[in-house]
């Protein structure tokens, strides 16, 4: 009971049988969980408590997990959200990748699956590389990725950990072109259709994050993949 928890996830899941078995392999992996059963209740849980990470169904009585997830993203940038998703519903998934969820998970899901990409994020969150620049200038902004800040003048603007990640691999490789599929096993761990198109909504927040410096730009090389326009 006192060892130290991996991580403390905010779940948010109305499946009885399904959240019973997700809280206890969870836990049996040292991560602490706290489950709620509809929408409101996690919202509320969210904003008394501190979490490292959400795992929000969409589908949710009282409040769905796309209103629950703008919500958050009102209060913390940065927190990862996993939405779990039907997998018949891909535009209830780009909705909320659009709403500022980081990753997805279709369901009927492994325990392994979900587990996998949970310890994505809390490697990523924790990961301190001595070869890793903080702070990097991109044209006229400033980008503290240990923050996951983006700056221009008195302006800054707070990243999500996908957001960041991904701003990050084209500031490393600016000006030359990045191909979609290093692109998409790097940060989501796999290169396939509907992941393709998550990435697109993430390129689509960045060209909106960097455009008050014109100069800057975020190229489509049609069926290859992106190149980002860096003096």
């Amino acid at each position: 009971m006192n060892s130290p928890h991996k991580a403390n996830i905010l779940y948010a899941e109305d499946d009885e049988a399904l959240s019973f078995l997700t809280v206890d392999s969870l836990g049996l992996q040292g991560f602490a969980l706290d489950h709620y059963a509809d929408g409101k209740s996690a919202l509320a849980a969210f904003k008394n408590g501190k979490y490292d990470l959400c795992i929000l169904d969409i589908m949710l009585p009282e409040m769905d997990g796309i209103t629950i997830a703008k919500e958050i993203r009102k209060l913390n940038q940065q927190i990862p959200i996993i939405f779990l998703t039907a997998k018949s519903l891909k535009e209830d998934r780009l909705e909320g990748l659009r709403t500022g969820a980081d990753d997805y998970i279709t369901k009927p899901y492994s325990i392994e699956e979900l587990i996998l990409k949970i310890n994505v994020f809390i490697k990523r969150k924790y990961l301190v590389s001595d070869t890793q620049e903080s702070v990097i200038q991109i044209g006229q902004y400033l980008y503290d990725h240990d923050n996951l800040k983006l700056s221009i003048e008195e302006v800054s603007k707070d990243l999500t950990q996908k957001e960041g990640e991904l701003l990050y691999l084209l500031s490393k490789n600016r000006n030359n072109i990045l191909k979609r599929s290093e692109i998409l096993q790097k940060l989501w761990g796999n290169d396939d259709y509907f992941l393709g198109r998550s990435m697109d909504v993430f390129i689509s927040r960045l060209r909106k994050y960097l455009k008050s410096d014109e100069a800057l730009k975020i190229e489509n090389i049609h069926g290859v993949g992106f190149r980002f326009i860096c003096p």
